[in-house]
């Protein structure tokens, strides 16, 4: 398993709940450019979307640069919707959790497994400013712990 992607500031505007795995709908020069680490996940959001009558989660907002050795292409749309592969089950399940007041769903990264790709997402509730403050604070704390321990 590498990992393609990574979504740093999820991790500190969030609190994680629980975390899932889904397979991602891609082009192949997506996929290409995806494993030359051509992506990002800065900004990006899931978003479940009805058609046909049944609800299906969306990536919103992920960037896919296009990959170079294959040429221009026409109209390509980096930050497209991308279709995420779960069953009815796991998606009425996480829709019921989106339901709850104040939860959403957050990409925290992309990786390959057995030649897939893969996106690790979060239900997750936003942190209160006061919330990140006392990161910050733990953060600096382990960090001069961490600085004496290596002189001592």
């Amino acid at each position: 398993m590498s990992v393609l992607a990574l979504n740093k500031k999820a991790l500190f505007d969030y609190e994680i709940l629980d975390k899932y795995e889904a397979g991602l709908v891609l082009y192949g020069q997506e996929v290409k450019a995806a494993k030359a680490g051509q992506l990002s996940l800065k900004g990006s959001f899931i978003s479940p979307r009805t058609k046909n009558g049944h609800t299906e989660l969306y990536l919103i907002n992920c960037q896919i640069n296009p990959y170079q050795p294959a040429g221009a292409l026409p109209d390509y749309n980096q930050r497209r919707e991308r279709k995420l592969l779960l069953n009815r089950q796991e998606i009425a399940h996480l829709l019921g959790k989106k339901q709850v007041e104040g939860l959403t769903l957050i990409p925290l990264k992309i990786y390959t497994s057995h030649s897939f790709l893969k996106l690790e997402f979060a239900v997750a509730r936003g942190k209160k400013k006061y919330d990140k403050r006392e990161t910050i604070k733990r953060r600096e704390v382990d960090r001069r712990l961490r600085s004496l321990t290596k002189r001592g």
